[in-house]
């Protein structure tokens, strides 16, 4: 049996309470106590067979506030809290940083990379180059896993699989809430999954809300409004082309999440990378440009980081 770690938290992030339910259970009254209704709702209507991933558990817990590790630990059937992140150096198989502020990642994932203990990092994983220069040899030797779940999405299985149908595309449209540098992410995962394009530029423009315009080599353009804070979730997705169009609202959090815990699984357990070392500099760099391109006013083009690709 592999013990998992869970470290962190972030304000307005469940993720903590979501990854470890998904692989150890939970306890309903504490889970409802916690706070966190909208977790429980999709976590209810599942089927019992649809909890626990092969061979592990989350046995460890440590976030910044004790009385949050130790509510985390009730809900989520964890049997210990720490009172530092690296007392679990010596007692876990993997960890599993579940903060989104990507500020903190690198002096907490450390400590484990540099021992060999496998790190899954919650998106986005950063956004310096001189950090990501550092985790690169880590994805390369499969010990750092990082991604959005929204890559996992059930709602483009189709899209993913017809493959044949992916050159007719014209453009791309799509809508998500909250700002760039935190949910940009999950945009940049979800349409990466299935369009396998090399991108060519990240362009960013204001309105009354933001936009930005990634372009491919063939001339492919797909937009990402980032409406803000203020507006209603959404993660909207909308693939046209000549002949036909395709459009989804993401909204099934269990299932991508618990394919994306299930690949990292595969990874502690086998030493098996579902997708390459590559695909995630690249969702970073996509990323890193259109900050870049908000900040210095211009279009970025994705040879700029040619360095790290």
């Amino acid at each position: 049996m592999k013990n998992f770690g869970i470290i962190g938290y972030s304000n307005e992030n469940g993720h903590p309470y979501s990854f470890s339910s998904i692989i150890n259970g939970y306890n309903k009254d504490e889970l409802i106590n916690s706070g966190w209704s909208v977790i429980y709702d999709y976590l209810k209507i599942r089927d019992i067979s649809e909890f626990g991933l092969r061979n592990c558990k989350v046995s460890h817990v440590w976030t910044q506030d004790k009385l949050i590790s130790e509510q985390i630990a009730k809900s989520c059937n964890i049997n210990h809290v720490v009172d530092h992140f690296e007392e679990m150096l010596d007692k876990v198989d993997a960890v599993i940083i579940a903060r989104d502020d990507y500020e903190s990642h690198l002096s907490i994932a450390t400590p484990f990379l540099e021992k060999g203990i496998k790190v899954f990092i919650d998106k986005p994983l950063t956004l310096r180059l001189d950090e990501l220069k550092f985790f690169r040899p880590y994805l390369t030797n499969n010990l750092l896993f990082s991604t959005s779940s929204m890559r996992y999405a059930r709602e483009l299985d189709g899209l993913r699989a017809d493959t044949n149908n992916l050159n007719e595309i014209i453009t791309i449209q799509t809508s998500v809430l909250n700002d760039w540098n935190k949910y940009g992410i999950h945009m940049i995962d979800a349409i990466l999954s299935f369009c396998k394009i090399p991108p060519y530029s990240v362009e960013f423009k204001k309105g009354k809300h933001d936009m930005y315009i990634v372009r491919f080599q063939n001339d492919l353009i797909w937009t990402i409004n980032v409406l803000g804070k203020n507006a209603s979730k959404t993660f909207s997705i909308q693939v046209l082309t000549e002949k036909w169009n395709k459009s989804v609202e993401i909204e099934d959090n269990f299932t991508m999440f618990r394919r994306m815990l299930w690949r990292f699984n595969e990874l502690v357990q086998d030493n098996k990378m579902y997708f390459s070392s590559s695909e995630i500099v690249l969702s970073n760099i996509i990323l890193m440009a259109g900050e870049k391109s908000r900040v210095e006013n211009r279009e970025v083009y994705i040879n700029e980081y040619s360095e790290i690709l």
